[in-house]
């Protein structure tokens, strides 16, 4: 520990980023991130051996009461003899297909995938020297997070890494509660070390503190995933937040900066809340998105399931057509959409979670023009469907109207994609139309063409004071993209 902590000062001491906000600032967002719009996320562990409740199934299945406790008693056991560690031999992986998950995250037209590295459970998905307790050594026997980079990158796809590791202070705490096989001695390295109360989530000073025990073991567990895996994305969940891990995350904030800059890359981290210092990494909104557009590069990161972000039995899905409605108004607004979906516990990608990235892929292999590489307009959008601003509001129906328009720009054209396809074919934009600009901002230019994109067509159009008019028939639920030559 001492050794790799005196490597994590030295990294830090000559590279360009210090350990500080004033430095930290200096960050600027990779263009192949501005670029990339779309990625992958995976929530895949232990957990999704029992394939209930949630990902969150190793807290609520020591917690009295829970539905998730009742499950574990009547599927396993008493906890006591049969606890999350007694899992770990039935996460086989036994169909575990690295370079068929990359082949269909590249038929979605993602440009990025971040694998969960470690959730709050505490397994590590990698190779490490600092806990047994990974699926190199047990469960799989395999380098889940090595195997997946091999074959993403292979494909061009950029890997990154999630870690939740810092939840783990208090995740495995409520099995101390009542005879469970969570007890003393309990010390570092071990699975559920180290087990301690729970206190308000989103209390800054929550007690008991994460100990410097805890976070130097925190640091060094990111470092590693850092060093060994060189991943371009460092995706964090919400509770690095807390006023304990600051100074830490100061420290692992330089040193990836720093690394990559000496490995010719760029490092980017995603955070929630006000964990990083405004413009030191970029802001996440966790299932939802913002109303209006940000002079800022932001991402949202989803599921395919409203119920959970791992596999389960019950998972209810959302239709891709939705989805891929979301992912047109969150790059309208400069942001990225991180899509995340749940293996089960053999390794294999369900039916239902294929089906929603092959449907938002065969969209985007036909209009992907209006999506990649795309920066905002004037205005992001038009139309009356209003967005709920925030977290977890995906669960909301936006029920999006054929004038609900999203604008994007890109090599000299707009792009105009109606969230809802017109019923009769006909469309009118407003922003579009024959309007006085001489005293406010409005669109005054000269529209030379119209296609769409899907086909690549002319579209007919005629313009007046009411808006651009496009006459253009189309099959299907999915959003509807024209590409607009202006002068």
């Amino acid at each position: 520990m001492k050794q790799r902590l005196a490597e994590i000062d030295r990294v830090i001491a000559r590279g360009p980023y210090s350990a500080d906000w004033a430095s930290l600032s200096n960050f600027r967002p990779p263009e192949w991130y501005r670029d990339a719009k779309f990625g992958i996320f995976i929530h895949w562990g232990v957990y999704s051996v029992p394939a209930y409740d949630c990902e969150w199934y190793p807290r609520n299945m020591y917690m009295p009461g829970s539905k998730a406790f009742e499950h574990h008693v009547q599927t396993y056991g008493p906890h006591k003899d049969f606890g999350y560690k007694d899992l770990v031999p039935l996460f086989r992986a036994e169909k575990f297909d690295p370079d068929a998950w990359a082949a269909l995250f590249e038929r979605a037209g993602a440009r990025y995938v971040v694998p969960v590295a470690e959730h709050h459970d505490g397994f590590q998905m990698y190779k490490s020297d600092i806990s047994h307790w990974n699926a190199f050594e047990m469960g799989p026997h395999r380098d889940v997070l090595g195997e997946l980079k091999a074959s993403c990158e292979a494909r061009g796809l950029v890997l990154g890494a999630s870690s939740h590791r810092v939840e783990h202070w208090f995740f495995m705490g409520h099995g101390r509660e009542f005879d469970s096989d969570v007890k003393e001695p309990l010390r570092r390295g071990d699975l559920y070390w180290p087990a301690m109360p729970e206190g308000d989530f989103q209390d800054l000073y929550s007690e008991p503190m994460p100990s410097d025990e805890f976070m130097q073991d925190w640091l060094c567990r990111t470092c590693e995933i850092i060093d060994n895996y060189r991943p371009r994305i460092l995706y964090f969940d919400w509770w690095i937040q807390h006023s304990a891990v600051k100074p830490w995350l100061k420290k692992l904030a330089a040193y990836y900066y720093n690394r990559a800059a000496e490995w010719g890359q760029e490092g980017l981290i995603t955070y929630k809340h006000d964990a990083f210092l405004f413009g030191a990494a970029v802001p996440d909104v966790e299932r939802g998105q913002f109303a209006d557009v940000k002079p800022y590069v932001w991402q949202t990161d989803t599921a395919v399931a409203l119920n959970s972000w791992c596999h389960t039995e019950g998972n209810v899905y959302r239709d891709a057509a939705d989805l891929t409605r979301d992912l047109v108004d969150i790059v309208s607004k400069n942001g990225c959409l991180l899509l995340n979906v749940g293996p089960r516990a053999d390794g294999t990608i369900p039916d239902e979670d294929a089906a929603i990235l092959e449907k938002i892929g065969a969209w985007l292999a036909k209009n992907g023009e209006a999506i990649y590489g795309t920066r905002t307009w004037r205005k992001y959008g038009e139309g009356p469907t209003q967005i709920v601003e925030g977290q977890f509001a995906d669960g909301i129906q936006k029920n999006f109207t054929s004038a609900d328009f999203r604008f994007t720009t890109a090599g000299g054209a707009l792009y105009a994609v109606a969230l809802k396809p017109s019923a009769d074919g006909r469309y009118c934009i407003r922003s579009l139309g024959e309007q006085d600009a001489s005293k406010l901002a409005n669109f005054h230019g000269i529209v030379r063409r119209v296609t769409a994109l899907d086909g690549g067509a002319d579209v007919p159009f005629t313009r007046d004071a009411d808006g651009l008019h496009l006459n253009h028939a189309t099959v299907g639920d999915m959003p509807v993209a024209f590409k607009i030559i202006v002068d």
